[in-house]
């Protein structure tokens, strides 16, 4: 079982992380036979995968058919080199999209690799997808401040040396315009995440940066209108 550490380190470069993500791959594409095209389709790293989104909108007035296509681990270009079984083997009319913050934690980050990387995944989405709506869904804020009583503050030292708020901030209104340049929806749906000093809301954060079931209803109420 991966470790909170699955804020993933950056690239996921140990080999047991590689394999675990080339396994749920695997899984992925035996699931995708069996799944109804043209629904939903959530995608992304962590952030995404842990989504219980099919728990949660038990809650919802209405059904939805909603696929997690999330991978823990991934960056920008991990999903690039995976879109045919994350993305166009379902053939979704939507497309939520939350990939890049694993980048954002690299040591050797840099926002001009990241926009296009993802200036590249929405490309081919454009041409192999052109009826889909596509979301592309702003970065969680992340708290540094807070203790965790599982995960000692050290364990995060690295990853929040640049996953801070700030880079996160400046990342999103990057995005914001990549997917304006598209054409695509960017939304945001943090209202009600942060404290009053913009930090993940310490309640709902698991390490600071993955979420409890209590933030991702958060997030879902934010997103229903979108669904």
């Amino acid at each position: 079982m991966t470790s909170s550490a699955d804020y993933d380190s950056g690239c996921g470069t140990e080999p047991e992380a590689i394999d675990e993500k080339k396994e749920k791959l695997r899984k992925y594409g035996v699931l995708n036979r069996l799944a109804k095209k043209g629904q939903t389709v959530l995608v992304g790293s962590s952030l995404m995968e842990f989504f219980p989104i099919n728990e949660l909108q038990q809650t919802l007035d209405r059904p939805y058919c909603i696929y997690n296509r999330g991978i823990a681990g991934y960056v920008t270009a991990e999903l690039l080199a995976s879109m045919e079984t994350c993305i166009f083997e379902l053939a979704p009319s939507k497309l939520f999209i939350n990939i890049g913050t694993n980048d954002i934690s690299a040591p050797d980050y840099k926002l001009a690799r990241l926009l296009e990387n993802y200036d590249e995944i929405l490309s081919r989405i454009a041409e192999r997808l052109p009826d889909c709506r596509v979301y592309v869904m702003a970065y969680y804020p992340v708290n540094a401040k807070a203790e965790f009583p599982f995960v000692p503050r050290a364990s995060m030292e690295e990853v929040f040396r640049n996953r801070t708020n700030e880079a996160i901030r400046e990342a999103n209104a990057a995005i914001e315009r990549l997917a304006a340049k598209r054409g695509y929806a960017f939304i945001d749906v943090n209202e009600g995440l942060m404290d009053e000093e913009g930090n993940l809301r310490a309640e709902f954060a698991v390490d600071g940066i993955h979420l409890f079931a209590n933030g991702y209803a958060v997030i879902l109420n934010n997103l229903q209108k979108y669904l």
